[in-house]
């Protein structure tokens, strides 16, 4: 398509049941900046189904929204539309980009956010959306998410090809992901993730912590790994394996986080119980370190 030509919007949508897009911003709710890319999307595709993951990642923050997006994107069926804005960068040299991972389609800055859900994916291809016929007429440049990542997000919802939006990329941006560090007696790891309860999800996967282990978090002991909260009496500290599958440090109705005064990054350390050894392989993907 020629650039800055708009398409045609009379063009007739596909005969297939409606597409799904799901929004992650950092935008929250009260300014109406959700509501304009949802309108921009409903311009396109009015019959596209819409959902909102979150709009409450804190701002700026791709490394949190990287791991929520690959939090919930892996229970989405194929063909869902992930449009995930968390743009520090926007208005500046840093990329727009879309890609189709194991079926699913993904329209975000290339930013990182991209990263776990690539590290874990079979299949991949990215392009750049440099078809700007694809943006809208205007394009502000401090709103790219309601003016070039929204509307590309509808055209996929109206059957528009990946290969249609720009050119294809092979160097997506990736964020260093620290991994488990290990010794044969003990993994070392670090929080990558606080959530909503406080609760502070570590790298270590659960399937290399034995289950009379010792844990600890930022110098503090907090002992063996428990089955489920409720296995400590109210405001007790306490290590399990979260649903995630990783291990995670938590405090029975109240916050880890507020309680140890630690955010993204503590250290976290799990001892074997004698006579036992631990052993982990990182996997990791290649591309742009960021």
């Amino acid at each position: 398509m020629p650039s800055g030509e708009q398409h045609d919007r009379s063009a007739p949508e596909p005969a297939a049941a409606p597409a799904r897009i799901v929004l992650l911003t950092d935008f929250g709710t009260r300014d109406g900046y959700p509501a304009s890319m949802r309108g921009v999307i409903a311009g396109i595709a009015p019959h596209a189904c819409v959902d909102d993951a979150t709009h409450d990642i804190t701002p700026g923050d791709v490394h949190s929204a990287a791991y929520v997006l690959a939090r919930y994107a892996r229970f989405q069926p194929r063909g869902t539309i992930h449009l995930a804005v968390v743009d520090p960068g926007v208005g500046s040299a840093r990329r727009a980009i879309a890609a189709e991972i194991d079926g699913q389609y993904y329209v975000t800055p290339d930013n990182g956010l991209l990263t776990r859900v690539l590290r874990d994916a079979a299949s991949s291809r990215v392009v750049e959306l440099d078809e700007t016929g694809y943006h809208r007429a205007e394009v502000s440049a401090t709103f790219h998410g309601r003016d070039i990542f929204a509307p590309a997000a509808a055209w996929l919802a109206r059957g528009v090809t990946l290969d249609e939006l720009g050119h294809p990329l092979d160097d997506p941006v990736l964020l260093d992901l620290p991994q488990p560090q290990y010794d044969g007696a003990s993994i070392e790891g670090v929080v990558e993730y606080v959530d909503h309860f406080g609760n502070l999800i570590t790298n270590i996967p659960g399937r290399s912590v034995a289950p009379d282990a010792r844990v600890a978090i930022a110098g503090r002991e907090v002992g063996p790994v428990r089955r489920t909260y409720a296995d400590v009496v109210p405001g007790s500290l306490l290590a399990l394996i979260g649903s995630d599958g990783m291990l995670e440090i938590a405090v029975r109705n109240g916050s880890a986080a507020t309680l140890l005064g630690v955010d993204r990054g503590a250290a976290a350390i799990v001892r074997a119980p004698a006579g036992s050894q631990y052993s982990f392989s990182p996997k990791r993907r290649g591309g742009r370190r960021e």
